[in-house]
């Protein structure tokens, strides 16, 4: 790395530290050169490969993540913290299957995982959209998959 004010290579880390983003390292550098400080962030870049049902392969893209449960969770009592610690829980479960490439059907089944336990409501909306519905009585099987414990539960937060 080089000091992005005077290109010098020689940098000293003063602090390392989590980034507010799950899977991102904040690095506070000072170069020995120039004697100025600037902040970095590193984060992993994921070797795995999403197998789309069209039989395409793309790069994991945690970001496509994070837009799919924001989609599903807009106007739910999930907050927008709720949504990023979730996406970096899918994404750590996904990584932790340790495999060179996921279909996006598995992604879509342990988003589904965790928005049922999160909020029915955004579960029922994820389920519209990655089961596409043809018809009225698959949304009513769907809906019928919650059991009544997480509906009474919902009901009283």
């Amino acid at each position: 790395m080089k000091c992005p004010f005077c290109d010098h290579e020689e940098l000293k880390v003063t602090d390392s530290r989590n980034a507010s983003e799950a899977n991102a390292i904040r690095r506070r550098r000072h170069c020995l050169s120039c004697e100025k400080r600037f902040t970095t962030f590193e984060t992993v870049e994921l070797a795995l490969q999403v197998h789309k049902k069209d039989g395409r392969y793309e790069d994991f893209q945690e970001h496509k993540l994070l837009n799919g449960l924001i989609a599903a969770c807009r106007h739910t009592r999930v907050s927008p913290d709720q949504v990023r610690s979730l996406t970096s829980k899918i994404t750590s479960q996904i990584m932790d299957l340790q495999t060179r490439e996921i279909s996006t059907e598995k992604i879509g089944e342990i988003m589904m995982e965790h928005l049922k336990e999160l909020d029915n409501i955004a579960y029922i909306r994820f389920a519209c959209v990655y089961r596409r519905f043809k018809d009225i009585d698959e949304l009513v099987k769907a809906i019928a998959t919650l059991n009544e414990k997480d509906i009474i539960k919902n009901k009283s937060e």
